[in-house]
C-alpha cells in the first residue's frame, strides 16, 4: 500500500470511529488525457471538503456535487465524467440504473469513471441501565443496523452524548434526572424514559426544564403495541426510535445542509456561465461579482478569468 493510500485508510478509520459520514470516491477507469488514474481515491466530507485526489479542479467540482447527493440518499453511484455532450442532447446528466453520465467540458479530452460510496455511520442509541428491557434493546438493536451502547447512570454528560440519535433511560428510578437533563441539553433527537405514566409525569415535573424541553422527553417510552414482556417493550421503544430518528446518523443534518447550503453559503449549486458545469458552492469555489455585482460561481479560476474578460457575453448566467 502506498503512503498516500495508507493515510487515506487511516483517515477513513478515524472518521468511522468518530461516527462522521463521508463518501469514498474511487477512480475505476480513466481515458487519457486525464490527470487521475484508476485507484486514485478521495474522501468527500459532509461539508464539501475533499481529501485525496480524483482529478483536477473541474473533476472535483462534479465529484463534490454528486458525492453530497449520494451522502444524502445513501445510495452508491458510478459517476461518469466526460467532455462529450450528453446523449439525449438536452445538456442534462444522463441517468442509468446505478450510474450517472455528466458532461464536463473542462476535461481536456479525457474521461473518468468514479465510484461514489457513501459511508454513513449507524445511528447511535445509548441505553442507560441494566434492566431486562435495557438488555433486550441491546440484543435487538444490531439487527436494525443501529449502534447500541449500554451505559450506567454515572458519567453521562452532554459532551458524551455528542452524535447520539437516541437516549433511552431504563434504570427504573436510578439516576434518571441527571441523564435526562444531559440528553435534553445535548439536543438528542429522541429521549425516552421507561416508567409508568404516573411516575414518568412526576419525574418530568421535578426537572429544571421549560415546558418545551419537557415535551421532548417521551414517557412511557415506546409505541403502544400492547407490549407486556421486556422484549416486547424493547421492540416498542425501538419502533418509536425508528419513527423519531428516521434512519438518521450523526452528521447527516450537516450532509443535508451541505446539499442545501454548503459551508453556510445560501446557494445549493450554481451553473458555471462559461462552461455550463454545475458546481457545488463551497468556501473555496471561485466566484466573481463582475458584470453588475451579482455573484457568479465557477468550476475553476480559468472559467472565472474568461467571464471577467467579457461578462456581457454571458447574460443568462445564474447569479446568487
Amino acid at each position: 500500500m502506498s503512503p498516500v493510500a495508507a493515510l487515506l485508510e487511516a483517515r477513513m478509520a478515524e472518521l468511522t470511529g468518530r461516527h462522521v459520514p463521508f463518501v469514498k470516491a474511487t477512480v475505476v477507469r480513466a481515458r487519457r488525457p486525464a490527470s487521475a488514474r484508476p485507484g486514485d481515491t478521495a474522501l468527500v466530507l459532509a461539508d464539501g471538503r475533499i481529501e485525496g485526489f480524483v482529478g483536477g479542479v473541474c473533476a472535483e467540482a462534479t465529484v463534490r456535487v454528486q458525492a453530497l447527493r449520494t451522502l444524502r440518499s445513501g445510495e452508491s453511484l458510478l459517476l461518469r465524467i466526460s467532455p462529450e455532450a450528453t446523449t439525449d442532447g438536452t445538456g442534462e446528466p444522463v441517468v442509468e440504473e446505478g450510474a450517472l453520465l455528466v458532461a464536463n467540458p473542462c476535461l481536456s479530452g479525457g474521461e473518468l469513471e468514479i465510484f461514489l460510496e457513501p459511508l454513513r455511520p449507524a445511528p447511535r442509541v445509548v441505553v442507560v441501565g441494566d434492566s431486562p428491557i435495557a438488555r433486550s434493546m441491546a440484543a435487538f438493536g444490531p439487527a436494525l443496523g443501529y449502534d447500541i451502547t449500554s451505559a450506567g447512570v454515572d458519567g453521562i454528560t452532554p459532551e458524551s452524548l455528542a452524535g447520539t440519535q437516541a437516549v433511552v433511560i431504563a434504570s427504573h428510578g436510578r439516576g434518571e434526572e441527571p441523564v435526562l437533563l444531559s440528553a435534553v441539553r445535548a439536543e438528542v433527537p429522541y429521549i425516552g424514559l421507561v416508567a409508568s405514566p404516573r411516575r414518568g409525569a412526576a419525574v418530568l415535573a421535578g426537572l429544571d426544564l421549560d415546558p418545551g424541553q419537557r415535551a421532548r422527553i417521551r414517557t412511557p417510552a415506546g409505541l403502544w403495541i400492547g407490549a407486556r414482556t421486556p422484549g416486547e417493550v424493547a421492540v416498542s421503544i425501538l419502533a418509536e426510535v425508528i419513527q423519531a430518528v428516521g434512519g438518521r446518523s450523526p452528521g447527516m443534518e450537516e450532509a443535508a445542509a451541505g446539499v442545501a447550503a454548503i459551508a453556510g453559503v445560501a446557494a445549493v449549486a450554481a451553473v458555471d456561465p462559461v462552461c455550463g458545469m454545475t458546481v457545488a458552492v463551497a468556501d473555496d469555489t471561485p466566484y466573481s461579482e463582475a458584470g453588475g455585482g451579482a455573484r457568479r460561481w465557477f468550476c475553476c479560476t480559468g472559467c472565472r478569468a474568461a467571464y471577467e474578460k467579457d461578462p456581457a457575453r454571458y447574460p443568462e448566467a445564474d447569479a446568487s
